[in-house]
């Protein structure tokens, strides 16, 4: 069978696959609760208390690590997203059923949960919603790639941080005011890009405000929220932000 057909077995909702299979979205959800939970539950059997600000931060800087590994995924599969793309608006037209729900519901067979084709067909779904995903040359996408290659290591960093106080709240602080910037900037001008390219002319209303502001909203408001803890780290020089 050539690979594209197996390719769209792989990824077809509810396609017959072989062995235990998970829903994509399901996977995805388990994956930030498991690494969100480490953070916070560390924390509380070290302390025994619990922090709102640092739940939420362990929450972001867990999506931000899920985001990132995709973020690869699509910079390692180009040609693949842009097949999928065009079989994703075929499908939709035909079905009239969402992308993104469709790929979230389908099930994938535990075995290959860490394929990079599998999870770059995130982005082929979300080509539907936004183009720019499944053409080289835009802004959208190679921001998405520089966030997955860029940001692993500060977040991890910043994630120890915030748990156990590891660094210097200086420290910390000058570094998060570098990330959490070039998040809120770089997001910032997407959103700007979108509208500028009008891409929204080609969704429904409801699709721009679900899948397009909705989904990239925390890589502004968190990372607005990580600025002001940073800012608070470096003048405070201890970790009372963040209830320590």
């Amino acid at each position: 069978m050539p690979k594209n057909r197996l390719d769209r077995a792989s990824f077809e909702p509810n396609a017959d696959q072989p062995g235990l299979t998970i829903p994509a979205g399901l996977f995805a959800a388990l994956v930030v609760a498991t690494l969100a939970l480490l953070g916070i539950g560390t924390r509380y059997y070290a302390r025994g208390d619990l922090d709102a600000i640092h739940c939420l931060l362990c929450l972001f800087f867990s999506t931000n690590l899920l985001i990132c590994y995709w973020e690869v995924c699509l910079f390692l599969r180009p040609d693949h997203v842009e097949m999928r793309a065009r079989y994703w608006r075929e499908r939709s037209s035909m079905a009239g059923r969402t992308p993104a729900r469709e790929f979230l519901l389908t099930r994938v067979p535990l075995t290959r949960m860490l394929s990079p084709t599998v999870w770059a067909d995130v982005w082929a779904a979300y080509s539907y919603y936004d183009g720019s995903y499944a053409d080289r040359r835009t802004f959208g996408y190679n921001a998405d790639i520089a966030n997955g290659m860029v940001t692993p290591a500060p977040t991890l960093i910043l994630y120890a941080a915030y748990t156990f106080d590891l660094l210097p709240a200086v420290g910390a602080g000058i570094l998060g005011v570098m990330l959490f910037w070039q998040w809120t900037y770089v997001t910032s001008v997407y959103g700007a890009s979108f509208f500028v390219a009008n891409r929204h002319t080609q969704i429904s209303r409801r699709e721009v405000y679900t899948y397009i502001c909705a989904i990239n909203s925390p890589w502004v408001l968190c990372a607005l929220l990580g600025l002001y803890v940073s800012v608070r780290l470096i003048l405070e020089g201890n970790y009372s932000v963040l209830g320590y």
